[in-house]
Protein backbone atom coordinates (compact mmCIF):
# COMPACT_ATOMS: atom_id res chain seq x y z
CA UNK A 1 0.00 0.00 0.00
CA UNK A 2 2.81 2.42 0.95
CA UNK A 3 4.60 1.63 -2.31
CA UNK A 4 1.44 2.31 -4.31
CA UNK A 5 0.96 5.67 -2.57
CA UNK A 6 4.58 6.60 -3.20
CA UNK A 7 4.25 5.68 -6.87
CA UNK A 8 1.07 7.73 -7.27
CA UNK A 9 2.78 10.71 -5.63
CA UNK A 10 5.76 10.34 -7.92
CA UNK A 11 3.56 10.17 -11.01
CA UNK A 12 1.63 13.26 -9.97
CA UNK A 13 4.74 15.29 -9.16
CA UNK A 14 5.96 17.65 -11.91
CA UNK A 15 9.43 17.05 -13.31
CA UNK A 16 12.19 18.86 -11.40
CA UNK A 17 13.61 20.40 -14.56
CA UNK A 18 11.88 20.85 -17.88
CA UNK A 19 14.15 20.50 -20.93
CA UNK A 20 13.41 22.19 -24.26
CA UNK A 21 13.74 18.79 -25.91
CA UNK A 22 14.32 15.20 -24.92
CA UNK A 23 16.55 12.68 -26.66
CA UNK A 24 14.68 9.44 -27.26
CA UNK A 25 16.65 6.49 -28.63
CA UNK A 26 19.00 8.95 -30.34
CA UNK A 27 16.26 11.16 -31.82
CA UNK A 28 15.36 14.64 -30.57
CA UNK A 29 11.76 15.16 -29.53
CA UNK A 30 10.56 18.69 -28.64
CA UNK A 31 8.98 19.43 -25.26
CA UNK A 32 6.34 22.15 -25.04
CA UNK A 33 3.76 23.50 -22.63
CA UNK A 34 0.08 22.86 -23.31
CA UNK A 35 -2.59 25.55 -22.65
CA UNK A 36 -2.73 24.50 -18.97
CA UNK A 37 1.03 24.98 -18.56
CA UNK A 38 1.80 21.25 -18.41
CA UNK A 39 4.76 19.68 -20.21
CA UNK A 40 3.85 17.53 -23.23
CA UNK A 41 5.57 15.93 -26.22
CA UNK A 42 4.18 15.25 -29.72
CA UNK A 43 3.16 11.61 -29.82
CA UNK A 44 4.09 11.11 -33.49
CA UNK A 45 7.72 12.20 -33.02
CA UNK A 46 8.06 10.18 -29.82
CA UNK A 47 6.67 6.97 -31.27
CA UNK A 48 8.68 7.37 -34.45
CA UNK A 49 11.79 7.24 -32.28
CA UNK A 50 10.47 4.29 -30.27
CA UNK A 51 9.09 2.39 -33.30
CA UNK A 52 5.69 2.49 -31.61
CA UNK A 53 2.15 2.97 -32.87
CA UNK A 54 -0.94 5.08 -32.09
CA UNK A 55 -4.57 4.05 -32.43
CA UNK A 56 -7.47 6.38 -31.63
CA UNK A 57 -10.67 4.81 -30.31
CA UNK A 58 -13.69 6.82 -29.14
CA UNK A 59 -11.81 9.38 -27.08
CA UNK A 60 -8.97 7.06 -26.09
CA UNK A 61 -5.48 7.02 -27.56
CA UNK A 62 -3.81 3.61 -27.44
CA UNK A 63 -0.05 4.03 -27.60
CA UNK A 64 1.93 0.83 -28.10
CA UNK A 65 5.61 0.75 -27.19
CA UNK A 66 7.68 -2.47 -27.20
CA UNK A 67 4.41 -4.36 -27.85
CA UNK A 68 2.93 -2.97 -24.62
CA UNK A 69 -0.27 -0.86 -24.90
CA UNK A 70 -0.75 2.30 -22.84
CA UNK A 71 -4.24 3.80 -23.10
CA UNK A 72 -4.64 7.55 -22.56
CA UNK A 73 -8.06 9.12 -22.07
CA UNK A 74 -7.76 12.27 -24.19
CA UNK A 75 -8.62 15.32 -22.12
CA UNK A 76 -8.18 13.56 -18.76
CA UNK A 77 -5.05 13.10 -16.59
CA UNK A 78 -5.01 9.33 -16.55
CA UNK A 79 -3.44 6.39 -18.33
CA UNK A 80 -4.28 2.69 -18.23
CA UNK A 81 -1.51 0.11 -18.40
CA UNK A 82 -2.24 -3.59 -17.93
CA UNK A 83 -4.61 -3.63 -14.93
CA UNK A 84 -3.25 -0.40 -13.48
CA UNK A 85 -4.89 3.02 -13.60
CA UNK A 86 -2.13 5.62 -13.50
CA UNK A 87 -2.81 9.20 -12.36
CA UNK A 88 -0.91 11.81 -14.36
CA UNK A 89 0.27 15.38 -13.77
CA UNK A 90 -0.94 16.36 -17.24
CA UNK A 91 -3.46 15.09 -19.77
CA UNK A 92 -3.15 13.70 -23.26
CA UNK A 93 -4.55 16.31 -25.63
CA UNK A 94 -5.21 17.08 -29.29
CA UNK A 95 -4.01 20.28 -30.95
CA UNK A 96 -5.40 20.42 -34.47
CA UNK A 97 -4.52 16.94 -35.78
CA UNK A 98 -1.61 16.30 -33.41
CA UNK A 99 -1.80 14.13 -30.30
CA UNK A 100 0.34 15.33 -27.39
CA UNK A 101 1.32 13.06 -24.49
CA UNK A 102 2.46 14.12 -21.01
CA UNK A 103 6.25 14.52 -20.75
CA UNK A 104 5.85 12.31 -17.69
CA UNK A 105 5.26 9.35 -20.04
CA UNK A 106 8.87 9.66 -21.24
CA UNK A 107 10.53 10.62 -17.96
CA UNK A 108 8.70 8.35 -15.51
CA UNK A 109 6.14 5.90 -16.87
CA UNK A 110 8.16 4.18 -19.61
CA UNK A 111 11.30 3.72 -17.51
CA UNK A 112 9.21 2.51 -14.55
CA UNK A 113 6.91 0.03 -16.25
CA UNK A 114 9.23 -0.97 -19.09
CA UNK A 115 12.42 -0.81 -17.05
CA UNK A 116 13.80 -3.86 -18.83
CA UNK A 117 13.77 -1.85 -22.08
CA UNK A 118 14.26 1.83 -21.23
CA UNK A 119 16.15 4.06 -18.81
CA UNK A 120 15.77 7.81 -18.40
CA UNK A 121 18.60 10.16 -17.40
CA UNK A 122 17.28 13.35 -15.82
CA UNK A 123 20.52 15.29 -16.16
CA UNK A 124 20.91 14.75 -19.89
CA UNK A 125 17.15 14.43 -20.66
CA UNK A 126 17.70 11.14 -22.46
CA UNK A 127 15.54 8.05 -22.77
CA UNK A 128 17.78 5.22 -23.92
CA UNK A 129 17.20 1.58 -24.69
CA UNK A 130 18.73 -0.89 -22.26
CA UNK A 131 21.52 -2.99 -23.86
CA UNK A 132 20.22 -6.33 -25.17
CA UNK A 133 22.16 -8.48 -22.68
CA UNK A 134 20.84 -6.47 -19.70
CA UNK A 135 17.31 -6.54 -21.10
CA UNK A 136 17.47 -10.32 -21.50
CA UNK A 137 18.66 -10.74 -17.91
CA UNK A 138 15.85 -8.56 -16.60
CA UNK A 139 13.27 -10.29 -18.79
CA UNK A 140 14.22 -13.63 -17.23
CA UNK A 141 12.57 -12.45 -14.00
CA UNK A 142 9.18 -11.88 -15.69
CA UNK A 143 6.57 -14.49 -14.63
CA UNK A 144 5.57 -17.13 -17.19
CA UNK A 145 2.31 -16.47 -19.08
CA UNK A 146 -0.95 -17.96 -17.87
CA UNK A 147 -1.92 -21.43 -19.16
CA UNK A 148 -3.57 -21.45 -22.57
CA UNK A 149 -7.35 -21.30 -22.56
CA UNK A 150 -7.69 -19.06 -19.51
CA UNK A 151 -7.25 -15.33 -18.94
CA UNK A 152 -4.98 -14.19 -16.07
CA UNK A 153 -8.06 -13.71 -13.85
CA UNK A 154 -9.14 -17.32 -14.49
CA UNK A 155 -11.98 -16.56 -16.91
CA UNK A 156 -12.41 -18.33 -20.19
CA UNK A 157 -12.17 -15.91 -23.12
CA UNK A 158 -15.30 -14.86 -24.96
CA UNK A 159 -17.54 -13.34 -22.30
CA UNK A 160 -19.58 -10.29 -23.35
CA UNK A 161 -21.39 -7.78 -21.13
CA UNK A 162 -23.80 -5.06 -22.30
CA UNK A 163 -23.42 -1.72 -20.49
CA UNK A 164 -26.32 0.72 -20.57
CA UNK A 165 -25.56 4.27 -19.39
CA UNK A 166 -29.04 5.47 -18.46
CA UNK A 167 -30.88 8.32 -20.23
CA UNK A 168 -29.11 10.53 -22.81
CA UNK A 169 -29.90 13.08 -25.50
CA UNK A 170 -33.13 14.97 -24.81
CA UNK A 171 -33.64 12.80 -21.71
CA UNK A 172 -31.31 14.29 -19.06
CA UNK A 173 -32.37 11.93 -16.31
CA UNK A 174 -32.72 13.58 -12.93
CA UNK A 175 -31.20 17.06 -12.63
CA UNK A 176 -28.80 16.22 -9.82
CA UNK A 177 -29.37 19.33 -7.73
CA UNK A 178 -26.03 18.73 -5.97
CA UNK A 179 -24.07 18.11 -9.18
CA UNK A 180 -21.77 20.78 -10.64
CA UNK A 181 -23.63 23.25 -12.84
CA UNK A 182 -24.54 21.75 -16.21
CA UNK A 183 -24.06 18.13 -15.08
CA UNK A 184 -27.04 15.78 -15.28
CA UNK A 185 -27.70 12.13 -14.56
CA UNK A 186 -27.10 11.26 -18.23
CA UNK A 187 -23.55 12.67 -17.98
CA UNK A 188 -22.64 10.73 -14.84
CA UNK A 189 -23.99 7.43 -16.15
CA UNK A 190 -22.07 7.85 -19.42
CA UNK A 191 -18.83 8.69 -17.64
CA UNK A 192 -19.07 5.66 -15.36
CA UNK A 193 -20.24 3.48 -18.25
CA UNK A 194 -17.20 4.33 -20.37
CA UNK A 195 -14.87 3.69 -17.42
CA UNK A 196 -16.63 0.38 -16.74
CA UNK A 197 -16.10 -0.59 -20.37
CA UNK A 198 -12.37 0.00 -20.00
CA UNK A 199 -12.20 -1.90 -16.71
CA UNK A 200 -13.96 -4.92 -18.24
CA UNK A 201 -11.77 -4.86 -21.33
CA UNK A 202 -8.70 -4.86 -19.10
CA UNK A 203 -10.11 -7.99 -17.47
CA UNK A 204 -10.58 -9.68 -20.84
CA UNK A 205 -14.37 -9.24 -21.02
CA UNK A 206 -15.98 -8.04 -24.26
CA UNK A 207 -18.34 -5.07 -24.02
CA UNK A 208 -21.35 -3.77 -25.94
CA UNK A 209 -22.44 -0.20 -25.14
CA UNK A 210 -26.01 0.96 -25.64
CA UNK A 211 -24.54 4.44 -26.09
CA UNK A 212 -21.08 6.02 -26.09
CA UNK A 213 -22.22 9.61 -26.56
CA UNK A 214 -25.03 11.96 -25.53
CA UNK A 215 -27.81 10.32 -27.51
CA UNK A 216 -31.23 8.89 -26.72
CA UNK A 217 -31.82 5.14 -26.98
CA UNK A 218 -35.41 3.93 -26.52
CA UNK A 219 -35.98 2.00 -23.30
CA UNK A 220 -37.36 -0.96 -25.21
CA UNK A 221 -34.29 -1.10 -27.47
CA UNK A 222 -31.60 -1.09 -24.80
CA UNK A 223 -32.04 -4.66 -23.63
CA UNK A 224 -31.68 -5.83 -27.23
CA UNK A 225 -27.95 -5.16 -26.97
CA UNK A 226 -27.78 -8.26 -24.76
CA UNK A 227 -28.77 -11.22 -26.95
CA UNK A 228 -27.89 -14.89 -26.59
CA UNK A 229 -24.24 -14.05 -27.30
CA UNK A 230 -24.20 -11.76 -24.25
CA UNK A 231 -23.73 -12.87 -20.63
CA UNK A 232 -25.12 -9.94 -18.68
CA UNK A 233 -26.93 -6.59 -19.06
CA UNK A 234 -25.97 -3.76 -16.67
CA UNK A 235 -27.91 -0.49 -16.63
CA UNK A 236 -26.40 2.47 -14.73
CA UNK A 237 -28.51 5.20 -13.11
CA UNK A 238 -28.58 7.91 -10.45
CA UNK A 239 -31.40 8.02 -7.91
CA UNK A 240 -33.35 11.09 -6.80
CA UNK A 241 -36.21 12.07 -4.52
CA UNK A 242 -38.94 14.66 -4.97
CA UNK A 243 -38.91 17.63 -2.65
CA UNK A 244 -40.25 16.72 0.77
CA UNK A 245 -39.05 17.21 4.36
CA UNK A 246 -35.61 15.61 4.79
CA UNK A 247 -35.32 14.50 1.16
CA UNK A 248 -31.72 15.74 0.86
CA UNK A 249 -30.65 13.52 3.77
CA UNK A 250 -31.27 10.26 1.90
CA UNK A 251 -28.20 8.81 0.22
CA UNK A 252 -26.65 5.51 -0.78
CA UNK A 253 -26.55 2.88 -3.51
CA UNK A 254 -28.75 -0.07 -4.42
CA UNK A 255 -28.89 -2.71 -7.12
CA UNK A 256 -32.10 -3.98 -8.71
CA UNK A 257 -33.08 -7.02 -10.72
CA UNK A 258 -36.30 -7.53 -12.65
CA UNK A 259 -39.19 -8.93 -10.65
CA UNK A 260 -42.37 -7.64 -9.10
CA UNK A 261 -41.61 -4.81 -6.67
CA UNK A 262 -41.95 -5.85 -3.04
CA UNK A 263 -41.85 -2.38 -1.53
CA UNK A 264 -43.36 1.00 -2.33
CA UNK A 265 -39.87 2.51 -2.57
CA UNK A 266 -38.76 -0.05 -5.16
CA UNK A 267 -41.89 0.62 -7.17
CA UNK A 268 -41.22 4.38 -6.95
CA UNK A 269 -37.68 4.00 -8.33
CA UNK A 270 -38.92 1.79 -11.18
CA UNK A 271 -41.67 4.27 -12.05
CA UNK A 272 -39.16 7.14 -12.03
CA UNK A 273 -36.88 5.33 -14.48
CA UNK A 274 -39.77 4.06 -16.61
CA UNK A 275 -41.06 7.62 -16.98
CA UNK A 276 -38.12 8.27 -19.32
CA UNK A 277 -40.29 6.79 -22.07
CA UNK A 278 -41.96 10.20 -22.39
CA UNK A 279 -38.86 11.53 -24.17
CA UNK A 280 -39.17 9.01 -26.98
CA UNK A 281 -40.70 9.90 -30.33
CA UNK A 282 -43.28 7.67 -31.96
CA UNK A 283 -40.51 6.16 -34.06
CA UNK A 284 -38.29 5.53 -31.03
CA UNK A 285 -40.84 4.39 -28.54
CA UNK A 286 -40.99 0.81 -27.41
CA UNK A 287 -44.25 -1.01 -26.98
CA UNK A 288 -46.39 -0.38 -23.91
CA UNK A 289 -45.28 -1.87 -20.65
CA UNK A 290 -48.53 -3.81 -20.40
CA UNK A 291 -46.74 -7.03 -21.24
CA UNK A 292 -44.56 -6.77 -18.13
CA UNK A 293 -46.60 -9.26 -16.11
CA UNK A 294 -46.11 -11.91 -18.79
CA UNK A 295 -42.40 -11.24 -18.99
CA UNK A 296 -42.04 -11.42 -15.22
CA UNK A 297 -43.79 -14.79 -15.12
CA UNK A 298 -41.62 -16.01 -17.94
CA UNK A 299 -38.44 -14.91 -16.20
CA UNK A 300 -39.49 -16.60 -12.97
CA UNK A 301 -39.61 -19.90 -14.84
CA UNK A 302 -35.95 -19.77 -15.90
CA UNK A 303 -32.57 -19.25 -14.38
CA UNK A 304 -32.21 -15.61 -15.44
CA UNK A 305 -34.04 -14.43 -12.34
CA UNK A 306 -31.72 -16.35 -10.02
CA UNK A 307 -28.61 -15.27 -11.92
CA UNK A 308 -29.73 -11.64 -11.93
CA UNK A 309 -30.26 -11.73 -8.18
CA UNK A 310 -26.80 -13.24 -7.66
CA UNK A 311 -24.91 -10.72 -9.76
CA UNK A 312 -26.89 -7.93 -8.06
CA UNK A 313 -25.63 -9.23 -4.70
CA UNK A 314 -22.03 -9.26 -5.92
CA UNK A 315 -22.25 -5.76 -7.41
CA UNK A 316 -23.83 -4.41 -4.24
CA UNK A 317 -21.09 -6.00 -2.14
CA UNK A 318 -18.39 -4.63 -4.44
CA UNK A 319 -19.74 -1.09 -4.26
CA UNK A 320 -19.73 -1.40 -0.49
CA UNK A 321 -15.95 -1.35 -0.56
CA UNK A 322 -15.71 2.00 -2.35
CA UNK A 323 -18.95 3.94 -1.83
CA UNK A 324 -19.21 6.44 1.02
CA UNK A 325 -23.00 6.25 1.24
CA UNK A 326 -25.44 3.81 2.80
CA UNK A 327 -25.75 0.27 1.47
CA UNK A 328 -29.44 0.21 0.61
CA UNK A 329 -29.37 -3.40 -0.46
CA UNK A 330 -30.48 -5.56 -3.38
CA UNK A 331 -34.07 -4.98 -4.51
CA UNK A 332 -36.45 -6.08 -7.21
CA UNK A 333 -38.77 -3.98 -9.35
CA UNK A 334 -40.33 -3.78 -12.81
CA UNK A 335 -37.85 -1.72 -14.81
CA UNK A 336 -38.87 -1.42 -18.43
CA UNK A 337 -35.25 -1.20 -19.56
CA UNK A 338 -34.59 -4.71 -18.21
CA UNK A 339 -37.60 -6.40 -19.80
CA UNK A 340 -36.10 -6.96 -23.25
CA UNK A 341 -32.73 -8.27 -22.05
CA UNK A 342 -33.17 -12.00 -22.45
CA UNK A 343 -30.16 -12.68 -20.29
CA UNK A 344 -29.45 -11.90 -16.61
CA UNK A 345 -29.92 -8.16 -16.12
CA UNK A 346 -29.44 -5.64 -13.31
CA UNK A 347 -29.93 -1.91 -12.78
CA UNK A 348 -27.53 -0.05 -10.49
CA UNK A 349 -28.64 3.14 -8.74
CA UNK A 350 -25.20 4.54 -7.92
CA UNK A 351 -26.31 7.21 -5.47
CA UNK A 352 -28.67 10.15 -4.99
CA UNK A 353 -28.28 13.33 -7.00
CA UNK A 354 -30.50 14.96 -4.38
CA UNK A 355 -27.95 14.41 -1.59
CA UNK A 356 -24.89 16.69 -1.25
CA UNK A 357 -22.43 13.94 -0.24
CA UNK A 358 -23.60 11.56 -2.97
CA UNK A 359 -23.59 14.45 -5.44
CA UNK A 360 -19.90 15.08 -4.78
CA UNK A 361 -19.10 11.36 -4.82
CA UNK A 362 -20.89 10.66 -8.09
CA UNK A 363 -19.16 13.50 -9.94
CA UNK A 364 -15.64 12.88 -8.60
CA UNK A 365 -13.36 11.35 -11.24
CA UNK A 366 -11.63 9.13 -8.66
CA UNK A 367 -14.97 7.91 -7.26
CA UNK A 368 -16.26 7.15 -10.74
CA UNK A 369 -13.15 5.07 -11.45
CA UNK A 370 -13.52 3.29 -8.09
CA UNK A 371 -17.15 2.40 -8.81
CA UNK A 372 -16.31 1.19 -12.32
CA UNK A 373 -13.50 -0.99 -10.98
CA UNK A 374 -15.68 -2.42 -8.19
CA UNK A 375 -18.52 -3.25 -10.58
CA UNK A 376 -16.07 -4.85 -13.03
CA UNK A 377 -14.58 -7.01 -10.25
CA UNK A 378 -18.09 -8.10 -9.23
CA UNK A 379 -18.95 -9.01 -12.81
CA UNK A 380 -15.79 -11.11 -13.14
CA UNK A 381 -16.60 -12.85 -9.84
CA UNK A 382 -20.10 -13.62 -11.13
CA UNK A 383 -18.80 -14.97 -14.45
CA UNK A 384 -16.31 -17.21 -12.64
CA UNK A 385 -19.12 -18.53 -10.44
CA UNK A 386 -21.31 -19.14 -13.47
CA UNK A 387 -18.51 -20.98 -15.25
CA UNK A 388 -18.09 -23.27 -12.26
CA UNK A 389 -21.82 -23.96 -12.08
CA UNK A 390 -22.15 -24.72 -15.77
CA UNK A 391 -19.04 -26.92 -15.63
CA UNK A 392 -20.57 -28.87 -12.74
CA UNK A 393 -23.76 -29.47 -14.73
CA UNK A 394 -21.82 -30.31 -17.91
CA UNK A 395 -18.19 -31.34 -17.26
CA UNK A 396 -17.43 -31.03 -20.97
CA UNK A 397 -18.74 -27.48 -21.30
CA UNK A 398 -16.31 -24.82 -22.51
CA UNK A 399 -13.47 -27.27 -23.24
Amino acid sequence: MIAAIALAAALLAPPAKLPAEVTVAGARVPVRLDPTGAAVVPAHALLLALHGTIRMDEGWAEVTVARQPFRFLVGAPLCVFSTRLLPLAAQASMARDTLFLPFQFVAEILPYYLGDRYRYDDRSARLDEVPAQVSARLAATVPAPEPAGRLPNGLRPGHVVAIDPGHGGVDPGNPGIFFPRGTREKDVTLQVGLLLREELKRRGVGVRMTRTSDTLIALGDRGGYCTEACDLFVSLHVNALKRRPGYTDVRGYETFFLAEAKTEEAARVAQMENDAVRFETTADAAGPIGGLDYILKDLQLNEHLRESARVAELVQKGLGGVHTGENRGVKQAGFMVLTTARRPAILVEMGYGTNPQDGRFLTSASSQRSMASAIADAIVAYLLEYERKTAARDPGAGR
